[in-house]
């Protein structure tokens, strides 16, 4: 497998103007960035929407995209529904990936459809949970919206992820935090004790996530998620993805790999874009 090519990219005068007719959002974060020390006012916000307004940059009138979940998707889908409604863009056909970013776009007056009626996606934006160079694999779901994010990035003839700089990883499961599997409701303790014990070497823990008021948390499928967390990073992230798809009642796990085209990064000195 190739590995990942990088070009970084720092703000400068030229850049600034010529991002800042895309985006008002963009324009005002870059013109906080006049002074050197400015940069380290950045929000994690200001990351995302830099990240998120660099895809968008990819997107041209007459498409069909694939339009993310999560926080920095959202401002993706922000920008798209800017564009459209400033004429900059037209034709656009949007396949959302979850039931809040379909509330969402549908807002911003963005057509919507699904994969029954466009089966192929020109071009899919969405954020990550965790990022690995240089194969570009990913860790999604968090947001509880992988099965379907999944399905619309697989139909992608480019998936383009979009991410501030605290997302990188020196290994999938190396930040600690969760990641997720998609269950069917019917016995989901019998495969939340399976997938603990699968992963009992990288001293894991599984556990039912829960909504706000302490039930478990149900996805748009009407599915349970069980949250791997992993002590150590996942050795064989390939290996992992199929031994957890061979369990009997699980749906889908957040294991995105070799699927991801390009990421873009933004941090506190610029954008950089990581390509295969």
């Amino acid at each position: 497998m190739a590995a990942a090519a990088s070009v970084s990219v720092r703000f400068h005068p030229a850049a600034r103007c010529c991002a800042g007719r895309r985006s008002r959002h963009l324009s005002a974060v870059i013109r906080a960035q006049s002074a050197p020390a400015a940069a380290a006012a950045l929000t994690q916000d200001d990351l995302k929407r830099l990240a998120a307004v660099r895809a968008v940059e990819q997107v041209q009138s007459g498409m069909v995209l694939g339009l993310g979940t999560g926080s920095t998707a959202a401002f993706a889908v922000a920008e798209i529904g800017a564009l459209l409604a400033s004429g900059k863009l037209s034709g656009i056909v949007g396949v959302p990936t979850s039931k809040r970013t379909f509330e969402q776009a549908q807002s911003l007056g963005i057509p919507l459809s699904t994969l029954d009626d466009h089966p192929r996606i020109d071009l899919a934006i969405d954020g990550a949970d965790e990022v690995v160079d240089p194969d570009l694999n990913l860790v999604k779901g968090r947001g509880g919206a992988l099965l379907r994010e999944k399905m619309v990035e697989a139909a992608s003839d480019k998936f383009i992820v979009v991410v501030d700089e605290t997302k990188l990883v020196t290994g999938l499961g190396g930040s600690g935090l969760a990641m997720p599997v998609e269950v069917v409701q019917f016995c989901w303790k019998y495969n939340q004790v399976r997938l603990q014990e699968l992963f009992n070497e990288e001293g894991c823990e599984a556990k039912l996530r829960l909504d706000e008021g302490g039930k478990p948390y149900v996805t748009d499928n009407s599915n349970y998620i069980v949250d791997i967390y992993f002590k150590t990073p996942i050795k064989d992230a390939l290996a992992a993805g199929k031994e957890i798809s061979a369990l009997e009642g699980v749906v889908e796990h957040g294991l995105f790999l070799d699927m991801a085209t390009s990421v873009i990064i933004a941090g506190t000195d610029g954008v950089s874009v990581k390509t295969k």
